[in-house]
């Protein structure tokens, strides 16, 4: 009796053939898509396997990067450092000039987070973009874990859970009318370990604000945030020298550190294993407003 060869995908692999298979599947069937690219763990993942899945040719759209103004130092220069190393066509849509031109108001609180979504939907109308690629994984928040891969927006760019179109055996509706678009999440089925395994199984450069430094920092609302010149302790927020990492980056106002002593990608492993938060629920200030407050952002167009 002859035995056949055994053959089998580890996870990652399984993970990288889908997301894969996504990216070809937006590049075919959209007509103008263009990839979030903001220097964050999530957006390099999905940047890589965007110039895996269609090498030996180039990235075929630009990236674009809604910029708040509030950026930490060393995330903008990996983003300006990728960007020119793989001559990829960098499309930016800065908040800071939707506040000169009256676009959007500053919230009292200093975030931009939230006041990212005008920004968003203005840049993706500016150059007809008719998909956006996000790096949003389903484990990351209750509102994106109900998320499609292929997530339908309307003529306004909003968000309707209840108004989306079924996804049967990996096969993806990306048609659209004039003015809608949608949104696509080629990692939506991994979990932050899976993002970091394949940092470690495929060797991909990250910024070093991901790794354990010593900072700056003082505590407020149980969580630790960095000394800088985007957030500054209030009275009686004391401030002290903390071993920290950060597991997410965003808007640095509301982004803060988790303690800890993972100086490589191996060490960041276990801890991540180790972990029952989120990266979201741990360090993200904006999440805690309310229980619904991703959902909400979402129905207004936030990504």
């Amino acid at each position: 009796m002859t035995r056949m060869p055994e053959y089998s995908l580890s996870q990652i692999d399984q993970l990288e053939a889908e997301s894969v298979f996504v990216l070809r599947e937006v590049a075919a069937e959209s007509e103008k898509p263009a990839l979030l690219f903001s220097g964050g763990k999530d957006s390099i993942v999905m940047l890589d396997l965007a110039v895996r899945a269609f090498w030996p040719a180039p990235v075929p759209f630009p990236v674009v990067h809604i910029d708040t103004g509030h950026n930490f130092p060393e995330v903008l220069e990996f983003r300006d450092r990728v960007v020119r190393e793989l001559g990829l066509n960098l499309v930016v849509g800065s908040v800071q000039d939707a506040i000169d031109r009256g676009v959007v108001q500053e919230e009292p609180n200093g975030s931009r987070n939230r006041i990212q979504t005008p920004v968003l939907l203005e840049t993706a109308e500016k150059y007809g973009f008719t998909a956006l690629l996000g790096g949003a994984r389903r484990d990351e928040e209750k509102a994106r874990a109900k998320e499609r891969v292929f997530s339908f927006r309307d003529e306004f760019g909003q968000w309707d859970p209840k108004n989306q179109r079924p996804e049967l055996w990996n096969l993806y509706n990306a048609r659209v009318h004039v003015g809608e678009s949608i949104r696509v999440f080629p990692l939506s089925n991994w979990t932050e370990l899976d993002v970091w395994h394949y940092i470690a199984a495929r060797e991909v450069a990250i910024p070093s604000i991901y790794y354990a430094h010593e900072r700056e920092v003082f505590e407020r609302n149980g969580m630790v945030f960095a000394n800088n010149e985007f957030c500054r302790p209030r009275a009686g927020e004391e401030t002290f020298v903390e071993t920290v990492r950060y597991r997410t980056v965003g808007d640095a106002t509301l982004t803060a550190a988790v303690r800890s002593d993972a100086r490589d990608v191996e060490a960041v492993i276990a801890e991540v294993a180790a972990t029952r938060i989120t990266e979201r629920g741990a360090t993200r200030g904006d999440d805690k407003v309310s229980e619904a407050a991703m959902e909400d952002r979402k129905k207004e167009g936030y990504f």
